[in-house]
């Protein structure tokens, strides 16, 4: 499947199926989702401690596993949240036994794989949205994003080197030009892992990725996805995206740039300093022990954040 394939977003009235396991308070068990079109993907679910004060979706960056979530996820869960974090399909334990010729597109982890997540966790408690860089672009793609009561995202962006600091647009910049295509040339698919900077990714993946971060308002400026982004207009939920200053991908400029898509949305931006000049946030510093302290004011924001409350800030949003 193509990029093109997906610009025409599923309707949400398809049907998913899911597998459970049955839960014990505090506990962590592996789950399987089953997408719309029958791909399995590999999930955990963490079960809350103490009286429960929501459900939660932990919806990871690209090239992130699920696994690099689990030190948040615990602390979530200790904290009352049902937490459920998955690998999409192509990374992780959702991944075939080979990338080549695996054929996908970047929009499948928004349409399929998180939408069956939304369905999985969606109950009678509240529904919060945590995402991590690709986790905060999914939101516009969710065909049941109706379901969230509130979303907190840290580290989304453009993904255009325009918005980097110098330094890193140059790398980027030869990254996307020069080495990621001699890499995709010879695997047949975008191996990260052989850079160190993430899981590999399929092709199809890669192309839309490659092409979409060549814009200042990435897909927002690709007249091919003008299907796609007008579904950004209609969510309405409290968000607040959260970057850090010295994040060098996603940098609040590039942020700032991005969420301009989420133009109905109750929207509220933080960006964050390091309180240790030799501990740089970054890119994936949101979600190290280091972050423990954003991970409560976090937690602390969705407990206010009722669905009264929330279902109050959309009208005003809308």
């Amino acid at each position: 499947m193509n990029a093109l394939k997906t610009t025409n977003p599923p309707t949400g009235e398809e049907h998913v199926t899911m597998i459970r396991c049955a839960t014990i308070p505090g506990s962590i068990e592996p789950i399987t989702l089953q997408a719309d079109d029958g791909y399995r993907l590999a999930a955990t679910r963490y079960a809350a401690v103490g009286p429960i004060k929501g459900n939660l979706i932990m919806a990871g960056a690209t090239g992130v596993q699920q696994r690099f979530y689990r030190r948040f996820a615990e602390h979530a869960n200790s904290q009352g949240y049902n937490v459920l974090t998955l690998d999409y399909r192509g990374v992780g334990q959702s991944s075939p036994k080979t990338l080549k010729g695996f054929d996908m597109s970047y929009l499948d982890w928004g349409f399929r794989d998180l939408a069956a997540a939304v369905d999985f966790m969606h109950d009678d408690m509240p529904l919060y949205w945590v995402g991590h860089s690709f986790g905060g672009h999914a939101l516009g793609l969710l065909p049941n994003h109706h379901k969230i009561t509130a979303a907190y995202c840290f580290g989304t962006g453009a993904g255009w080197a325009g918005w980097m600091p110098k330094a890193e647009a140059r790398k980027v910049r030869f990254l996307w030009s020069c080495v990621l295509p001699v890499i995709v040339s010879v695997k047949g698919y975008m191996a990260w892992s052989l850079l160190g900077m993430g899981d590999d990714l399929p092709l199809g993946v890669y192309k839309d990725w490659r092409r979409w971060c060549k814009h200042p308002h990435y897909f927002f400026d690709d007249p091919a996805m003008e299907p796609v982004t007008r579904l950004y207009a209609e969510v309405r939920m409290p968000c607040i995206f959260s970057n850090a200053v010295d994040d060098p991908w996603a940098p609040p400029a590039s942020r700032d740039a991005f969420i301009k898509g989420y133009r109905n949305a109750a929207i509220l931006t933080r960006d964050l300093h390091s309180t240790n000049p030799r501990e740089p946030i970054g890119h994936m510093g949101y979600f190290r022990a280091s972050a423990m302290e954003t991970w409560d004011e976090m937690l602390q924001w969705f407990s206010v954040m009722t669905p009264a409350t929330a279902s109050r800030l959309r009208s005003v949003a809308g």
